[in-house]
């Protein structure tokens, strides 16, 4: 829920990391928190963006790490592929700039039927994106709302999106995207989730050669399924 407030128990929960864990960062002005360093109170808000940057910047033992913890009982691996189908795929999209290809991203949503308001997740994502850029180093970019709930699509979901040609989104590396994945979730957890996965995926240098040279839908899907 959008205002959440939550205490150290509760957010190292939420954040998949250990009590003394959170606190150090606390304790290091590493994380957005009110009140005292004794007894911080977390915006849910505020901590669902700081986790979704670091996942941005975790390589690929810190995010298998995080994808084991924030499991928990649940041992099954997080099915990021049910969130993809073909036609939620598209190739050689024309877009040139930040702005478009996002506009086109929710046009793309919108007329698969999947969107409750277009205007309000173009200006979700527009208020992700300026906080930090959810570009990776490597060509991919991952764009996501500000916030999660059910009230902002019909189910959660992955788009992906291949441009004609690369667009600059603020890599890290400064080089421009070539891969576009807007990924929009029902709820906060399952939200981390699909992100440590799919920045999981994306940090294997095999399967994006897959993707960028993949020809059909199927085959941009089949490259996003887990590895026997």
């Amino acid at each position: 829920m959008a205002g959440e407030r939550l205490d150290i128990e509760q957010a190292a929960n939420y954040l998949a990391i250990d009590r003394g864990s959170l606190m150090k960062r606390v304790r290091e002005g590493g994380i957005p928190f009110t009140g005292s360093d004794d007894d911080p109170v977390f915006s849910k808000d505020d901590l669902d963006a700081w986790a979704s940057s670091q996942i941005l910047e975790m390589d690929g033992r810190r995010l298998e790490r995080f994808e084991r913890v924030a499991a928990g009982a649940d041992a099954e691996a997080f099915p990021l592929y049910s969130l993809v189908s073909p036609e939620r795929v598209f190739l050689d999209v024309e877009a040139r700039t930040k702005a478009s290809i996002l506009s086109e991203l929710v046009a793309r949503a919108e007329a698969l039927g999947l969107l409750y308001d277009p205007r309000d997740l173009l200006e979700s994502l527009r208020a992700r994106e300026a906080l930090c850029s959810t570009a990776l180093t490597g060509g991919a970019a991952i764009p996501h709302p500000r916030h999660h709930d059910p009230y902002l699509a019909q189910e959660s979901f992955l788009i992906v999106a291949r441009p004609s040609a690369p667009i600059h989104f603020g890599a890290p590396d400064g080089k421009p995207s070539d891969l576009f994945f807007l990924l929009v979730c029902q709820d906060d957890r399952r939200h981390l989730r699909a992100l440590a996965r799919l920045c999981s995926i994306l940090s294997d240098p095999r399967r994006m050669a897959t993707l960028r040279a993949a020809e059909a839908p199927e085959e941009i899907c089949d490259a996003l399924k887990p590895r026997t």
